[in-house]
């Protein structure tokens, strides 16, 4: 059995951020355990072409800036190669290859229990694992009967597998408009989505959007006010748009349901369909919490600004809007591991 002050799971942005910060609020004994065979969280498991919608210059974790011209868009290629060589730079233990499957309370410490048998104790745990582990896929009705592929966003990674098919991108959001964008140049390709696609030009008055955010303090701002101020829309510099006009890739209300050779639109018109991608986002999901009294009935984290308000000891680092906008984010998930272990050293 292995013992430290903190435990850290999950090897991604969020948790080499916590690391990375805990010796500054007296942790000592650190140690991050990924499940993964090295750090990195799910950007290695993106699209090919992934393009980040922050530029370099507001896409650092605490202590280490990321590399080259501030006002490039790096690709996911780099982000990877960023997140491994800031986990290099760390002091803390990294477990790679080490599944989580219960977290549990024991008196005043926390029981971590691996896959393969291994324990670990700690007196505060961080659960850094994100949702990016746990597509979403909506109920389809119809689906048992499709012939063609279906299959989430997070399994898509080139355009070269949906060559000269007919192909339909479920969503409305930035990962759906960038892998329809490319799919168009090789693939009879549509949008559907339940409301129209809204746009926020990434560039205002020449400047990025997260410039505008950090500067007006948006992405700080408490969340109930974010959530009225800031609408849900695609952020573009005009590139993807220019890409779907120029592919004619379309944008349809969603399909009512599948049939056995494609969809059946809203008004009724049927079409064959090849593959179909769901853009449809991700769940929140911490199986290893169950039965720790930290979830609600439906498996949701009970918390306040990512501190556990039902046991102690425990905290959340990025999940999004968990305190504002910029959570999420490889430059604002720094900010909330700072305010988690602030709070969790506090009441040691």
């Amino acid at each position: 059995m292995e013992h430290a002050d903190l435990i850290v799971i999950g090897a991604g942005q969020s948790g080499l951020a916590t690391a990375a910060l805990a010796p500054r609020h007296g942790y000592a004994r650190i140690l991050v355990l990924e499940a993964a065979d090295q750090p990195g969280g799910a950007w290695p498991r993106y699209c090919d072409s992934l393009t980040l919608f922050s530029p370099a210059g507001y896409s650092s974790l605490p202590g280490m800036r990321f590399p080259g011209l501030p006002d490039r868009y790096p690709t996911r290629d780099e982000v990877v190669d960023y997140l491994r060589a800031y986990a290099s730079h760390l002091t803390t233990a990294i477990h790679t290859s080490t599944t989580v499957s219960s977290v549990t309370r024991q008196g005043n410490a926390w029981s971590v229990r691996a896959d393969g048998g291994r324990e670990f104790t700690a007196r505060a745990v961080v659960a850094a694992t994100g949702d990016y582990g746990t597509p979403y896929l909506p109920d389809l009705p119809g689906r048992a009967e499709f012939t063609g592929r279906v299959l989430h966003a997070a399994d898509y990674r080139s355009p070269s597998t949906f060559a000269g098919q007919r192909v339909v991108v479920v969503g409305g959001g930035n990962s759906a408009i960038q892998i329809a964008a490319e799919l168009g140049e090789v693939a009879d390709t549509t949008l559907a989505s339940r409301r129209p696609i809204g746009w926020t030009p990434q560039r205002p008055l020449g400047r990025d959007l997260h410039w505008w955010l950090k500067h007006t303090r948006l992405d700080v701002a408490p969340i109930r006010r974010l959530l009225l101020m800031v609408p849900v829309s695609v952020l573009d510099d005009g590139r993807y748009r220019t890409a779907l006009d120029r592919h004619g890739v379309g944008q349809r209300e969603m399909f009512s349901h599948l049939t056995a050779e494609g969809v059946v639109w809203a008004d009724g018109t049927k079409e064959t369909v090849g593959a179909v991608i769901l853009a449809t986002g991700y769940r929140l999901a911490f199986p290893y919490l169950a039965g720790s009294g930290a979830l609600d009935a439906d498996g949701r984290p009970q918390h306040r600004g990512g501190i556990a308000t039902t046991v102690p000891g425990l905290g959340f680092v990025g999940m999004e809007f968990q305190r504002n906008f910029s959570s999420k984010t490889l430059r604002g998930v720094g900010r909330d591991a700072a305010h988690v272990l602030s709070r969790l050293s506090r009441a040691r």
